[in-house]
């Protein structure tokens, strides 16, 4: 864990520009690090699009920002290849997508059509373009921003998109002691000013490797499969959880243990993440609305059922 302090040095970094949001944050960063991706859903202004600017500074990465239009092409995302006259060949230009972090802001504002462009991006961290097939940089991690689908002029991310998100997070508003706070920093200079880069990437790529050696006993992987298990069978659920959110829990319990200096998973970490993990990537049925369930409370239901693993060493 010769991170540790690196570590302590980007929350704070980030603190000093996100007030009040230490869950918020550290969920980010936990996501980051287990090489996944995230998506943060709220009304406009709450600082959604600062946190991700933050992050990349503190990391010293490259940050890209693609702002998500209804016009917005396929090809804006990926980029194109243009043909120069000159040479008589056809030349790639990048799109923003080549970027080590990229904040994909207000995705639910553009079509459909435009949102796929992303699915192959966060799966494979490769694009398509003209057949060809262009890997993107490592570190890659995209951090989408969509206000509420009941917005004018939104669209709701289709399920396929959705479960490609490791983490589904919102800010929601300061308090008033934190909004007074951050009048107070942003009265001159903004904060995120003075951010100065803590790592760089390869550090970065260290940690993502680091945390991929964390261990993690059997007893909490039946745990995980348990819980995901449940999503599918019960009665408000119409489209449960797929494996792939078996493994997106895995991937944060590692890095929430990492962060938390422990070499080895408990299930208190596995209990805390799911809701963040797992409700998002659950579809309920109409009649779950009218009874006033929602995913994230439905998760929570499902882990007080579960019994929880109690054997008193973990680790090895």
């Amino acid at each position: 864990m010769e991170y540790r302090k690196e570590i302590a040095q980007i929350l704070a970094n980030i603190e000093k520009v996100i007030i009040g949001k230490e869950r918020e944050v550290t969920l980010s960063l936990v996501a980051l690090l287990a090489d996944g991706h995230v998506l943060l859903e709220d009304v406009p202004g709450v600082g959604k699009t600062m946190l991700v600017r933050t992050l990349a500074k503190s990391l010293d990465c490259d940050f890209k920002r693609i702002q998500f239009t209804p016009d917005l092409l396929p090809s804006d995302v990926t980029g194109v290849s243009i043909y120069n006259p000159k040479d008589m060949v056809f030349e790639f230009r990048s799109g923003p997508i080549f970027g080590d972090i990229v904040l994909a802001d207000e995705i639910n504002r553009t079509s459909p059509k435009t949102q796929s462009a992303l699915l192959e991006a966060m799966e494979e961290v490769s694009v398509t373009v003209d057949g060809e097939t262009k890997s993107l940089n490592k570190p890659f991690f995209v951090m989408a921003t969509q206000n509420p689908v009941d917005y004018e002029g939104t669209y709701p991310l289709p399920e396929a998109q959705l479960d490609r998100f490791l983490m589904k997070l919102n800010m929601g508003y300061p308090n008033e002691e934190d909004e007074v706070e951050m009048l107070n920093r942003t009265d001159r200079d903004h904060p995120i000013d003075e951010i100065k880069a803590v790592m760089n990437k390869q550090d970065l790529l260290t940690m993502q490797k680091e945390v991929e050696k964390v261990y993690v006993d059997a007893m909490v992987k039946r745990y995980i499969v348990q819980l995901v298990a449940e999503t599918r069978e019960n009665t408000y659920v119409q489209l449960g959880v797929s494996p792939r959110g078996s493994i997106a829990l895995l991937k944060a319990a590692k890095a929430y243990a990492y962060m938390e200096n422990r070499d080895y998973v408990i299930p208190d970490d596995v209990a805390y993440l799911a809701p963040y993990v797992l409700a998002h990537r659950i579809i309920l049925r109409p009649e779950a609305r009218y009874e006033g369930v929602t995913q994230a409370s439905l998760t929570r239901q499902l882990l007080e059922e579960i019994d929880v693993p109690v054997r008193k060493e973990l680790h090895r």
